[in-house]
C-alpha cells in the first residue's frame, strides 16, 4: 500500500492558541520463492564498507551540516520518474531475495522499487558485529512487467526505503509491521492492524506561508539482530536544506509495536518553526461533519482525534475535523507527558466499509525521553474532498528555536496498535456527534460518549464557549450501551467559529477526558 500524499497547499491560514562475534560479511540472504527456484545474487566486491557505531552517525550528521547540501534526485527524463501508479504496482519484489530469509532470526527484510513518487535514491546497509556493508541496488531482485525493459535497465543508484516482516499475528505467516519509504516517513502496525497514520523524523515550516521543507532519510544502516533478538536496530542519515540529523530507532512488534527514536540534530540555519515526533493522518469526515458528503459510509478516517497527556495529568480530547480552510490548533504546556493521533473508532459500524479496513486502522502514541522544555502541541487540519490525501498532522514544537551551529538530541517512545496502555478505561471519550437541536433553527447539540465501569457519584459538566453561548447540558447514562452521554447545546453568535470545552467532576474531583473542539460556521 503506498503511501498517502500529504495535501499543504496555498490556502488561508487560520491559526488559534488554545489554552555481532567475529566479523562476517553481510549478504542478501537466498530464500525460497514460491514461484521460482532460480538464485539471486548481489555482487560482494564493490560493497563499500567502514567501521559503524552511533558516534560515527554523529560525526557524519555533524559532518554534512557543516558542508553544502546536496540531495540526488532521480531525473525528471528517467523511466522511473515517468512511472504511474499502476506501473510501479506492477514490479514485485521476489522473495528469493529476501534478507535473512534463511537465517533463523526474528526479522527478514526487503529493499524497496525507487520510481513513481519514490524519486530520491536511499542506500541500505547491513551492521554486522560494527561493521556496515553495502546492499547494492540490483534490478535482478525484483520481477517485472513485460513492458517495463526501460525501467529494469535503469540504474537508480539506490533504493526508495525498505520493509520489515515478522511473525506479528501467527506463527507459520511472517507479516509486514514497519516500512521506511519516501522522504522522513515511517509507518507500523501492531497485530491485526492495517497501515493507516504515519509517523516522520522532522516536521519544519509545517503549514507557514514560506511553504513546507521535508527532510530526507537518505541512508540507513540495519543491524543483523541475534538469533534471539526481538528487537531491530535501525539507524538513518536526515538531510535537508536547513538542517541534518542522525536518527537511531529501535523496534519491537506485538500487540503493539513500539519503537524507540533517539534523534540527534544538527541545524545548517536557524529554524524557529519545527516539529519533533510528528504524525500524520487521513480525517474526512464523521458525524460531527458528514454533511458536505455524500456518502453511503458513516464514516471516512484513518484517526479520529488528538489525545494529549498534559504535565498536569489533564487528559485532553480533541476530535478531528475537515476545515474548510487550513486551520491550525495550539496547545500549549510547560512539561508534556505524551500526544497521539488516535483511532478511536473500532467497528464495522463505524465505518461500512469492507476495503479500507478503517475499524483497524491504528492508533499512534508519543511518549517523551527526558524533559522536551516547555513548548505546545501544534494541530493542523488542512481541507481535502478525497481520502487519498493525508490531512492532519500533529507534532510538538519546543519554544526554543533551533540554532544554526548547535546539536540537539531528542528521544521518545513511538507506539502504534489498536489499544494502546496509556488509555484509561472510564472517562475515556469513545465518540463525538453533532446535529440542530430539534426544535429550534439556531441552536446545535454536541453529543459526547464517555466510556463508564462505575457511575460516578455527584457528577458535574462544566461546558464553555469561546464565542456564543452555552444554552444547557445534559448527561445520562445510556441504558442499550452502558456508557455516559453528555448533550451540550450551543447557541451560535455572529462569529464564524467557536472554541468549545466540556469538563466533567465527581465529588469536585475532575474526572474523565477533557473535550476541546472547534465549532465552525
Amino acid at each position: 500500500m503506498l503511501k498517502k500524499l500529504p495535501l499543504l497547499s496555498a490556502i488561508p491560514l487560520l491559526i488559534f492558541f488554545s489554552s555481532l562475534g567475529s566479523a562476517q560479511k553481510p549478504q542478501v540472504q537466498i530464500g525460497q520463492d514460491q514461484q521460482t527456484t532460480e538464485t539471486v545474487n548481489i555482487e560482494e566486491k564493490e560493497r563499500p564498507t567502514h567501521r559503524f557505531s552511533r558516534a560515527w552517525l554523529n560525526d557524519k550528521a555533524k559532518e554534512l551540516a557543516a558542508s553544502e547540501y546536496q540531495l540526488p534526485v532521480i531525473p525528471a527524463d528517467n523511466p522511473l520518474s515517468q512511472m504511474s501508479y499502476d506501473d510501479y504496482k506492477k514490479i514485485q519484489f521476489r522473495r528469493s531475495a529476501t534478507i535473512w530469509s534463511k537465517e533463523s532470526r526474528n526479522f527478514r527484510v526487503n529493499p524497496l522499487h525507487p520510481g513513481f513518487l519514490f524519486k530520491t535514491p536511499v542506500k541500505l546497509n547491513l551492521v554486522v558485529a560494527g561493521v556496515s556493508r553495502r546492499i547494492l541496488y540490483t534490478t535482478e531482485i525484483f520481477s517485472y512487467d513485460k513492458e517495463q525493459e526501460k525501467v529494469k535497465q535503469t540504474d537508480a543508484q539506490g533504493y526508495s526505503g525498505f520493509s520489515v516482516t515478522t511473525p506479528i499475528n501467527n506463527a507459520q505467516k511472517w507479516d509486514e509491521f514497519l516500512v521506511f519509504q519516501g522522504g522522513t516517513y515511517f509507518r507500523a502496525v501492531g497485530q491485526t492492524n492495517w497501515y493507516g497514520l504515519s509517523a516522520r523524523g522532522l516536521a519544519i515550516n509545517t503549514g507557514k506561508p514560506s511553504g513546507e521543507e521535508f527532510p530526507v532519510f537518505t541512508e540507513f544502516w540495519i543491524e543483523r539482530p541475534s538469533e534471539t533478538s526481538e528487537k531491530l536496530v535501525v539507524h538513518a542519515i536526515m538531510q535537508s536544506k536547513s538542517v541534518s540529523g542522525a536518527f537511531t530507532f529501535i523496534a519491537w512488534p506485538g500487540k503493539n509495536t513500539n519503537i524507540k527514536v533517539e534523534s540527534t540534530l544538527y541545524p545548517r540555519i536557524n529554524i524557529p518553526s519545527f516539529g519533533i515526533a510528528p504524525l500524520t493522518s487521513m480525517f474526512l469526515f464523521n458525524s460531527l461533519n458528514r454533511n458536505r458528503f455524500d456518502d453511503f459510509r458513516p464514516s471516512v478516517h484513518d484517526s479520529d482525534g488528538l489525545l494529549m497527556l498534559r504535565g498536569n495529568g489533564e487528559r485532553v480530547w480533541r476530535p478531528l475535523a475537515n476545515p474548510e480552510r487550513l486551520e491550525v490548533s495550539v496547545f500549549k504546556d510547560s512539561a508534556i507527558k505524551g500526544f497521539g493521533l488516535l483511532q478511536r473508532a473500532r467497528k464495522f459500524a463505524n465505518f461500512e466499509d469492507i476495503e479500507a479496513h478503517y475499524h483497524e486502522r491504528p492508533s499512534a502514541w508519543v511518549t517523551p525521553i527526558g524533559d522536551w522544555g516547555p513548548g505546545h502541541v501544534e494541530l493542523l487540519e488542512i481541507p481535502t474532498k478525497q481520502e487519498i490525501h493525508d490531512n492532519i498532522v500533529a507534532f510538538w514544537q519546543p519554544d526554543k528555536p533551533l540554532k544554526a551551529g548547535e546539536e540537539y538530541k531528542f528521544a521518545y517512545e513511538l507506539s502504534f496498535g489498536a489499544s494502546l496502555a496509556n488509555e484509561e478505561s472510564s472517562g475515556r471519550i469513545l465518540s463525538s456527534s453533532s446535529g440542530r437541536t430539534l426544535g429550534s433553527a439556531t441552536e446545535r447539540d454536541f453529543v459526547i460518549d464517555f466510556a463508564l465501569d462505575e457511575i460516578p457519584s455527584n457528577l458535574k459538566v462544566s461546558a464553555t464557549s469561546s464565542t456564543g453561548r452555552i444554552t444547557g447540558t445534559i448527561h445520562k447514562v445510556v441504558p442499550e450501551t452502558g456508557n455516559l452521554r453528555v448533550v451540550v447545546k450551543f447557541q451560535a453568535a455572529e462569529e464564524d467559529y467557536a472554541e468549545l470545552r466540556v469538563a466533567l467532576s465527581a465529588n469536585d474531583t475532575k474526572w474523565g477526558e477533557t473535550w476541546l473542539y472547534r465549532w465552525t460556521r
